[in-house]
C-alpha cells in the first residue's frame, strides 16, 4: 500500500474512534459560547463601540465594555483587555511588574518558567528585569506532572511573607511535563489564600483558554489574543484578568499609576476583539480536533506524542518526538507547505530572541505568530521535539497534520518509536 493511502485509511480511522472525543468538545465550546453571548446580551454591545478612540481614549465606551464582557466571561472580578499589549510575555511582565515590589519573592510552581519569560525574570542582567529591582525568584518542581503541596507548604513556612507572588505556568511550554487543568489551578489558588492571605497567583493561562468550561480561579490569569481567546480575529493584544486590586495594579504598570485603564485609546481595534472573543470557543474547539487527530496519526505511524490521542486536554498543544534535528525540520515544512499564506516558504532554523537554543517556526498564519492558527516550532535539541497547535477549522489543521505526516515520511527519518 503506497503511504498516501495509507495515510487516508488512517484519517478515517482516526474520525472514528474520535468520534465521541469530538462531542465531548463540541458541548464544552457549545457551553462557552453560550456564556459569551449572555455576556455580550448582560453588557448591551452595539455598533457604536466599534467606533475607534484617539488620544487619550478618556470614554472609550468599547474599550471598557470588553474589559466588562471578559471579566464575566472569565469569570473575574476585573479584566484589561488590549491591543498594546503586544504578546503573552509582554503581558505577563506587565502583571508581574504590577503586583512585586522590591524584596518581593516570586515563587513558581511549575519549575521554570517558559524561555521568553526567562529573561524578564532575571536571565539577563542589567536590562530591567525583576532581579535588577531586587525581586528575588524562587522555584519548585512539579511531583509527578502536579502541584508538589509538601515542598510548596515548606517553601511558604520557609519564605513567609516575603512570598508576593505564586506563579503558574497552566501550559507545558518547551518541556515534557503535563499541562495542568483549571480545577487543579482554582485549589492550588484557595491553598495559597489559606496559608498566605496576601499572596497573589499569577497563571500564564496561554493555550488554555476555553478548552475546558471554566477558566481557572486566581489573582490574575493572563494571556494572549492572538492564541485561544483571539479567536483569529484579534490582530494582536493580550489580556490580564484578575481580582480588581490585582487588574488595578497591572493597568498602572501598562499606563501610568492613576490613570490606569482609563486611557488607551482603542484605535479602531476593539471590534476585532470582541468578533475574536465570540468566536473563541467555537475556534479553540477546531485546534482541539486538530490535536486529537495528530496525536492518532503519528502515535499510529510509530511516533511518540504527548497528550496521546484518547486524553482529555486542558491546552491545544500536541507534541511529536522527532527524534533528529533533520525529522524536526521536515514536520515543520509540512506544515508550512500547507498553509494558506506563504505555503512556498522553507521555514529555516534560526536564533530567535529571548529562546536558548535555535528554534525552527512554521506559521503560514493571517496574523503573524498566532499560535490559534495551525502552527509547529521546537528548538534545536534532543529528543527534537516539535510543539505544535491551532487550526483556524479542523478540515485545513487536518490538511496541515496529513502534509506534516508526508513529509516526515518523505525525509526518511526512522520514527523513535512509541512507548
Amino acid at each position: 500500500m503506497e503511504f498516501s493511502e495509507r495515510l487516508i485509511n488512517l484519517g478515517a480511522e482516526a474520525e472514528a474512534a474520535l468520534a465521541s472525543h469530538y462531542a465531548r468538545i463540541d458541548r464544552i465550546s457549545f457551553e462557552n459560547t453560550a456564556r459569551v453571548l449572555d455576556a455580550f446580551r448582560e453588557h448591551r454591545v452595539s455598533d457604536t463601540m466599534f467606533l475607534p478612540a484617539t488620544g487619550y481614549g478618556y470614554g472609550d465606551r468599547g474599550r471598557d465594555t470588553l474589559d466588562q464582557i471578559w471579566a464575566d466571561v472569565f469569570g473575574t472580578e476585573a479584566a484589561l483587555v488590549r491591543h498594546n499589549l503586544v504578546s503573552g510575555t509582554h503581558a505577563l511582565a506587565v502583571g508581574l511588574f504590577g503586583l512585586l515590589r522590591p524584596g518581593d519573592i516570586m515563587l513558581s510552581v511549575t519549575g521554570r518558567p517558559y524561555d521568553t519569560l526567562d529573561e524578564v525574570i532575571g536571565g539577563r542582567r542589567g536590562e530591567g528585569s525583576l532581579a535588577d529591582f531586587g525581586i528575588e525568584y524562587k522555584q519548585i518542581e512539579l511531583a509527578d506532572g502536579r502541584v508538589d503541596y509538601a515542598a510548596l507548604a515548606g517553601a511558604l513556612k520557609r519564605l513567609g511573607d516575603r512570598v508576593r507572588v505564586v506563579y503558574v505556568q497552566r501550559s507545558r511550554g518547551y518541556s515534557a511535563r503535563r499541562t495542568l487543568f483549571a480545577g487543579e489551578i482554582s485549589e492550588l489558588t484557595d491553598y495559597v489564600h489559606r496559608k498566605l492571605p496576601g499572596v497573589y497567583v499569577v497563571v500564564d493561562n496561554c493555550y488554555g483558554e476555553f478548552t475546558e468550561e471554566r477558566e481557572p480561579r486566581a489573582d490574575l490569569i493572563i494571556g494572549s489574543l492572538i492564541k485561544n481567546p483571539g479567536g483569529g480575529m484579534a490582530e494582536n493584544g493580550g489580556y490580564i484578568a484578575g481580582s480588581a486590586r490585582a487588574v488595578e495594579l497591572a493597568s498602572y504598570r501598562l499606563t501610568t499609576v492613576g490613570t490606569g485603564s482609563c486611557v488607551g485609546a482603542s484605535l479602531g481595534q476593539t471590534k476585532n476583539m470582541l468578533k475574536g472573543l465570540f468566536y473563541a470557543p467555537h475556534t479553540t474547539a477546531q485546534a482541539l480536533k486538530t490535536a486529537h487527530f495528530a496525536a492518532y496519526i503519528f502515535k499510529s505511524l510509530g511516533y511518540r506524542v504527548d497528550p496521546y490521542w484518547d486524553e482529555v486536554r486542558s491546552d491545544i498543544i500536541q507534541t511529536v518526538e522527532c527524534g533528529s534535528p533533520e525529522a524536526l525540520c521536515a514536520f515543520c515544512r509540512g506544515i508550512q507547505s500547507a498553509s494558506p499564506i506563504d505555503s512556498f516558504v522553507t521555514p529555516e532554523p534560526w536564533k530567535m530572541p529571548g529562546y536558548a537554543d535555535p528554534v525552527i517556526m512554521a506559521a503560514g498564519t493571517f496574523v503573524q505568530g498566532a499560535s490559534i492558527e495551525l502552527s509547529a516550532d521546537g528548538p534545536l535539541r534532543p529528543p527534537y521535539t516539535v510543539y505544535f497547535q491551532g487550526g483556524l477549522t479542523y478540515e485545513s489543521g487536518k490538511a496541515g497534520i496529513l502534509s506534516a505526516a508526508a513529509a516526515l515520511a518523505g525525509s526518511c527519518q526512522n520514527p523513535p518509536g512509541n512507548d
